[in-house]
């Protein structure tokens, strides 16, 4: 599967970003450095000032690429969203058993990221760490709902849909698949979350990851 994620691109809103930074090395390389930089400081400690002195250019440069930092991290969202999504597809096609095609997709979308090395310039895993702590900014603003209409939040959303359709195969008389799965996909970031820094309010561990208690949950939602 690796070979074939690695010719797959996530498809990104362009309204997102001025220029798509996967045409220049320069936006690669702005893409590369923010993942580490944001992981490393936070989203809010985070400016182009910053990202600029890292990757060696005036900060214009990265406005060239970038209208701001919120669009900057819509970007990250909205790639890391399309990497799932690209392996929750090519994982479950070829599975018929909606049982079986359930579990697999559960834990597509709780377990804990590791790196494919299809794509040198996003370290997946890193990534990953942002989207458990910085994710909810993305949209916690107030304009969502306009962000929302232009698409912002598409892959996403997206996403979420594939697991209501998955869910819906195993019991399509379950009357809460839409509730179910957006908890399960915001769920496991914050299960990620308590588990790396509340853990006395999580059963969570390194024995027990999100993926065990999300597929308990829902497989025994399912079968009532």
């Amino acid at each position: 599967m690796h070979s074939i994620l690695g010719g797959l691109k996530v498809a990104i809103s362009p309204k997102i970003y001025v220029k798509d930074p996967e045409t220049s090395e320069l936006g690669k390389k702005i893409i590369e450095k923010s993942i580490l930089l944001i992981d490393e400081i936070g989203f809010d400690n985070f400016t182009f000032k910053k990202l600029g002195d890292k990757i060696g250019s005036n900060e214009s440069s990265i406005y060239r690429y970038f209208e701001n930092k919120h669009k900057l991290l819509l970007y990250l969202t909205s790639w890391y969203w399309g990497w799932i999504e690209i392996k929750l597809v090519l994982t479950t096609n070829s599975i018929t058993n909606p049982q079986e095609k359930l579990v697999k997709a559960l834990a597509i979308v709780t377990e804990e990221a590791s790196e494919d090395n299809n794509h040198p310039h996003i370290n997946e895993v890193v990534l990953s760490r942002i989207i458990i702590c910085e994710f909810s900014k993305s949209y916690l603003t107030k304009e969502v709902d306009e962000e929302n209409k232009e698409g912002y939040f598409l892959i996403y959303k997206r996403v979420i849909t594939r697991l209501i359709e998955i869910i819906w195969a195993v019991n399509p008389n379950y009357a809460h698949a839409k509730s179910l799965a957006s908890m399960v996909v915001e769920g496991a970031l914050h299960q990620h979350f308590l588990k790396n820094h509340f853990k006395s309010i999580t059963n969570c561990s390194e024995a027990i990851s999100p993926t065990d208690f999300f597929t308990e949950l829902v497989v025994k939602q399912l079968s009532h």
